[in-house]
């Protein structure tokens, strides 16, 4: 299994379509035991939260965020953990809108300071 994702900040290797998570988008995760969360902003979204579980190398968890036009969306994400050959993390998505059409695959990887 893929180190604990505590305390990672990760960000999106590429922009998704506009007005959604895009590489200035910062997702700060926790982890505690078998239970991950995190909060993200930046680019089009003003605030974000995810809320889910992790078993294995495994994540599910729903997401709501607020973009900068006011609008809000929700939706329901399933990432696979792998690690880099330098030691990063990297999320493999698959995710789909629940309150709008659409849905997707993305790749998120950790952000080095």
């Amino acid at each position: 299994m893929a180190r604990s994702l505590d305390g990672l900040v990760l960000s999106p290797v590429a922009d998704q379509a506009p007005g959604q998570v895009g590489t200035r988008t910062r997702f700060t995760y926790h982890q505690q035991d078998g239970t991950i969360w995190a909060e993200y902003a930046g680019g089009d979204v003003v605030r974000g939260h995810l809320v889910g579980t992790r078993e294995e190398d495994v994540l599910d968890f729903r997401y709501v965020q607020l973009k900068q036009d006011g609008t809000t969306s929700s939706g329901h994400c399933r990432s696979t953990v792998t690690e880099l050959p330098d030691g990063r993390v990297r999320l493999d998505e698959r995710w789909e809108w629940e309150s709008q059409e659409g849905s997707g695959t993305s790749v998120v990887e950790e952000v080095t300071h």
